[in-house]
């Protein structure tokens, strides 16, 4: 029971609560897409990584409660969505919790959580609407599910091995750095002496 079509979409007609929660969703869905991005490609510093990623998990959690919505009105059409939208929000939130706790390993779990969670959002945008999208409509369904995550994965995986080198790494005649933190050289074992 389709009612319209927008840019090639179909819209169902489901009444004015679903069409509201179906907007805010789509901006909601944009906006995570545009500030990931952000986060993802500015340097992990002080700034605009922070910031897009503040902006990426509000949007994000946006995602996920217009997606309840969406599947409470449509169960049978839309579950898989909802259950796209909760493991992104999960992954999201467990990246979210790794940097502001900061525990050893905080970087690479930081990673795999924001980065997973972006896989997921592309993952279900692509399911949903890949079969009315020019080009992506000539690949076949499973696809769609496999396709984000086939790009996401090693691009995630070149992003915590980077994190995993950079924790510890030789310093310029300062012996070792780890973790931001100075360590202790090895000291050489002394012969023992008798006495």
């Amino acid at each position: 029971m389709l009612a319209r079509e927008v840019l090639g979409l179909p819209i169902p007609n489901a009444g004015p609560v679903f069409v509201a929660a179906l907007v805010g969703h789509v901006a909601a869905g944009l906006t995570a897409v545009v500030s990931g991005a952000l986060a993802a490609a500015a340097r992990k510093r002080p700034g605009r990584h922070p910031r897009a990623g503040r902006v990426y998990l509000w949007a994000l959690g946006a995602v996920a409660a217009t997606a309840t919505v969406l599947a409470a009105i449509r169960w049978r059409q839309d579950a898989h969505l909802f259950a796209i939208a909760v493991v992104a929000a999960g992954l999201g939130w467990y990246g979210y919790r790794a940097r502001r706790r900061r525990r050893p390993g905080w970087p690479v779990r930081h990673a795999i959580g924001m980065g997973g969670s972006y896989v997921a959002l592309l993952t279900g945008f692509y399911v949903d609407n890949g079969p009315f999208l020019p080009l992506w409509n000539r690949f076949p369904p499973a696809s769609f599910w496999v396709l984000p995550a086939a790009v996401g994965a090693p691009l995630i995986w070149l992003g915590v091995r980077r994190f995993a080198r950079a924790a510890v790494r030789p310093s310029a005649g300062r012996g070792w750095v780890r973790a931001g933190r100075r360590a202790r050289p090895r000291r050489a074992s002394r012969p023992r002496t008798r006495r």
